[in-house]
């Protein structure tokens, strides 16, 4: 009997996971524990192994469509086992959707010429297409209804809508179809200027890539802070030449005692957290028509990983000293990048820190981790020659680049903070007394 592959609850928080990646195509051989399938979730990205031996007989949930956890995705038995009408019906259905009255339907049951059953609504509502492939042929101006779907009971799959469009600029299209598919033609990425400069029966193809997983978080939090905070961000340098004298001396001592290689990052972690016990307006959050001043610091880092960014958070991280922010830094950066964090471990920061200085970055305007009313950018340290008194010397300086929400503060208290920062990484024996 086929074993079902079944999208996984990977946290509390999880209302929808999508296939990232599928390692294996149907009729591919796996073994059990190996890795078929890349899942991602609103902030978590992991591997998917096969629960049994065989070979995986059907994908029901093709790359990029977003379905509930407990949804199954394929199947995997014997080579040759067919997988049952009712049970295939099933496969990609949401938790609760009567698959079986579906599946008493045949595929094939549409009358001649492909149409839409006679029942169907114009604007084909229930049509049975998957959330991914309704908005491109939206995008591209299709009429579903006219689109023959390959997947389970008919299901219209991306697949079949990338065909449709590939038909479609492939036809030739008469005057009056021409003036109405403007929009389907903009949407492969030309410009009506661009379009009308375009010698005749020109087009442009571009790979249509489906928003979905951390991607999908990503771009709605992003917007969505922007548009609902009044973000302004300073920046300053701080001198951090002897702070990176004390940082060599400490990781060589670190090392030895404690297996542990304390970084910049580490000291720079402890100097925001030092700051933010001093300057507690920046460890807030605006959450309805409230200010929320929080006591402890639950401190977020930037992590970057393939398909996107994660923000970890060492919760009261301001009970810990630098070794110990240094220990739970690298451990949360591990576990993100071998996707290994639980939600829980992304929720609840009161302030984040997003370090680009690996990059060759200086400054640059960081977007704030909402409700957060702060999040720190820090960039890469430069050696620069600085008059010290009448003396020139070369020191080694840090940019530092702050976002806040001016709905929380304004822009002295947040300069205050910003300089207390600087000041804490000047003196860097206060960081570890």
């Amino acid at each position: 009997m086929a074993v079902e592959v079944v999208m996984p609850k990977l946290g509390m928080a999880m209302k929808e996971g999508s296939v990232s990646l599928w390692h294996k195509k149907e009729g591919d051989p796996v073994t059990k524990g190996e890795i078929i399938a890349n899942i991602g979730s609103e902030k978590i990205e992991t591997d998917l192994e096969a629960p049994a031996d065989g070979v995986l007989l059907k994908i029901a949930v093709p790359e990029g469509e977003g379905v509930p956890p407990g949804t199954i995705i394929g199947y995997i038995g014997q080579p040759g086992e067919q997988v049952g009408t009712a049970a295939a019906g099933a496969a990609g259905a949401k938790p609760g959707e009567n698959a079986a009255a579906d599946a008493a339907l045949p595929s094939d049951a549409a009358p001649a010429g492909g149409s839409a059953p006679a029942e169907a609504p114009a604007h084909g509502r229930d049509i049975k297409i998957s959330p991914v492939a309704r908005k491109m042929a939206e995008a591209a101006g299709l009429d579903i209804a006219k689109i023959t779907g390959t997947g389970p009971q008919g299901r219209i799959t991306k697949e079949d809508v990338e065909h449709a469009i590939a038909n479609a600029a492939s036809t030739p299209a008469s005057a009056g179809e021409a003036a109405a598919s403007s929009d389907s033609q903009a949407s492969v990425g030309l410009t009506n200027s661009a379009l009308a400069a375009a010698p005749s029966g020109f087009v442009e193809h571009a790979e249509q890539i489906p928003v979905a997983g951390i991607r999908k978080v990503i771009a709605a939090r992003m917007h969505d802070s922007l548009q609902q905070s009044a973000q302004l961000t300073l920046t300053l340098r701080a001198d951090v030449t002897d702070l990176l004298a004390l940082q060599k001396r400490m990781s060589e001592t670190a090392q030895k005692q404690h297996e542990v290689k304390l970084t910049v990052t580490d000291f720079i972690a402890r100097a925001v957290v030092l700051s933010l016990k001093r300057h507690k307006q920046m460890n807030s959050a605006y959450i309805g028509d409230r200010i929320h001043v929080f006591d402890h610091v639950h401190l977020g880092i930037a992590v970057a990983l393939d398909k996107g960014l994660v923000v970890p958070v060492i919760r009261h991280a301001d009970q810990y000293s630098v070794l110990d922010l240094s220990r739970h830094i690298k451990a949360l950066a591990q576990q993100a990048r071998s996707g290994q964090l639980g939600s829980d471990a992304l929720q609840g920061s009161t302030f984040t820190i997003t370090n680009l200085g690996a990059y060759g970055i200086d400054y640059f305007t960081p977007i704030l981790n909402t409700p957060e009313a702060g999040i720190l950018g820090v960039g890469a340290v430069t050696d620069t020659p600085v008059y010290r008194g009448d003396e020139l010397q070369r020191r080694s300086l840090l940019p530092l680049s702050l976002t806040f929400d001016h709905r929380v503060l304004d822009g002295a208290p947040a300069a205050e903070f910003l300089r207390a920062v600087k000041d804490a990484l000047e003196d860097p024996y206060r960081l570890v007394l």
